[in-house]
């Protein structure tokens, strides 16, 4: 069969760093091709070019037999390339059916917007896609996440495209939302459109997926079927060396309680959580998005307003602000990481340690020295991939702005650490590398809460499980009495 898109050679640089060198990748009609990589791979940056944000520096592109070479994403989308990005390119006040049409809207002899004509075929699009349910006149940012990626797919459709490009899709959906999005991929693949499909969840990957082509520093490294390639071979091709545990457990005892909890609810809809957390224990906390999980975090460590129970941290009860809690040994790392977790247009350096400059502090002058030799020894230790402790931070793929994010809380040297979806968006290498420091501070004697919405990291790396409903967090049980199941059966409400 004839090649819907074969990229050749394809080599893209950006100053001194070399993005891709000299990439081979092919997809062929209605398939979904998984595209797989750590953060800083190359993936974005290649479908970037093929979308027509960037221009590539040598090699060739070709769609369906003729040459492909658009000038910018407009030109691409009316040659049938389309791409949706993880953070979703809405104008969320206009409506629906705007987005839909936004750059191709149907105009009539006159010059003038056809209405008609545009409401008819933002229909046809959400029809389509199965969610003829959504009103073309409302507007996006009154709708859920699962139904704004939706719309972003359907503005794909309007254009008749021929590859549509998924950017980590299903990162900020609910289990129902990501169920619709794997029906809507196969109706499309279907009907001959070609899916380029990136994601870091290899179970995904394997669900959805026909083949598959691996990059690492910029380079093709592998490629195959769906099923015909063992998983450990996919993860090495990936990191450039044997994984041989996903989830690596450090020997640690569990000791006194360090923070405790007493029908504890606060005014973010924080309903009502009791735990005790003890030293060296993970506890990790499951729920559905929208459950309570981040609220009880927040509240914990003074971002939100405590309406009533009892907080107890070490000796210290009651509801303190977020710099008393850091004085007192507790730590927070922010699942968005880009509008609260990190300063993005500041360094590395000062991210990591602007919160706690005591150290380097003498006679009332900052010793900029000390300050970044103490950044590049965590830099170093955590294994962050930057240019220096001076680079922006902003500059970083995800995963390493998460090394920083938890680096800044091992510079504080915290006792309990608030840890909330720290492995969300981030691929597999640096995944293990957060594990085994939750690893290394557990044995430490360090407490850790952690909040997941990936359930195999929760049963790899927690040693007790309490899973959230409705605001409302359930009694903490060992991880060896959990399940996938069983933790969805509570996470949904339907446990007996």
């Amino acid at each position: 069969m004839q090649a819907r898109l074969e990229m050749s050679g394809v080599r893209k640089s950006f100053g001194a760093t070399k993005a891709l060198d000299g990439v081979e990748f092919r997809v062929a009609p209605g398939e979904v091709h998984a595209l797989i990589g750590e953060n800083g791979a190359g993936k974005s940056t290649l479908m970037k070019t093929l979308a027509g944000v960037h221009q590539a520096d040598a090699g060739e592109m070709v769609l369906d037999g003729e040459p492909y070479r658009p000038a910018d994403p407009l030109d691409a989308r009316r040659q049938g390339v389309a791409m949706i990005y993880q953070e979703l390119a809405l104008a969320p006040e206009l409506s629906v059916e705007a987005n839909i049409l936004l750059g191709v809207e149907p105009t009539s002899g006159a010059g003038r917007l056809d209405h008609t004509q545009a409401r008819v075929k933002a229909r046809e699009a959400l029809e389509t896609l199965g969610r003829p349910d959504i009103d073309p006149a409302a507007r996006v940012d009154t709708l859920p996440m699962g139904a704004q990626q939706l719309v972003e797919i359907a503005r794909a459709l309007v254009t008749d495209a021929k590859i549509i490009v998924l950017d980590e899709p299903t990162s900020s959906l609910t289990g129902v939302d990501v169920e619709r999005l794997f029906g809507v991929i196969e109706r499309l693949s279907a009907q001959g459109v070609s899916i380029v499909y990136i994601s870091h969840f290899l179970e995904e990957i394997e669900r959805v997926a026909q083949s598959f082509t691996v990059l690492r520093d910029g380079r093709s490294v592998g490629s195959g079927k769906i099923g015909e390639i063992a998983i450990g071979q996919i993860v090495e091709w990936m990191v450039g060396r044997s994984v041989e545990e996903m989830f690596p457990r450090l020997e640690h005892s569990i000791g006194e309680p360090v923070l405790e909890l007493a029908s504890l609810r606060a005014d973010n809809g924080l309903d009502e959580a009791t735990l005790t957390l003890r030293r060296g224990e993970i506890l990790g906390v499951a729920g559905l998005i929208g459950a309570g999980r981040t609220e009880m975090l927040r509240a914990l460590f003074g971002l939100d307003a405590i309406v009533s129970g009892e907080v107890r941290l070490s000796a210290v009860q009651g509801a303190r602000t977020p710099a008393e809690r850091l004085r007192g040994g507790m730590g927070f790392l922010s699942e968005d990481r880009k509008s609260e977790g990190l300063a993005l247009s500041l360094s590395v350096e000062e991210n990591l340690t602007l919160s706690r400059l005591e150290p380097f502090v003498h006679n009332g002058w900052l010793n900029r020295a000390a300050q970044r030799a103490e950044a590049a020894g965590w830099i170093e230790k955590i294994g962050v991939k930057t240019a220096g402790p001076g680079a922006a931070v902003g500059s970083l793929s995800g995963g390493n702005q998460q090394k920083v994010q938890l680096a800044r809380l091992l510079h504080h040297d915290c006792d309990v650490l608030l840890l909330d979806e720290p492995t969300r968006g981030i691929d597999v290498a640096s995944k293990v590398v957060i594990y085994e420091w939750i690893g290394k501070l557990a044995a430490e004697g360090k407490a850790v809460l952690l909040v997941s919405s990936y359930i195999p990291e929760l049963l790899g790396v927690s040693d007790t499980i309490a899973v959230m409903h409705r605001g409302k967090l359930g009694r903490a049980r060992p991880v060896a009495e959990w399940s996938d199941h069983a933790i969805m059966l509570e996470a949904t409400g339907a446990a007996a």
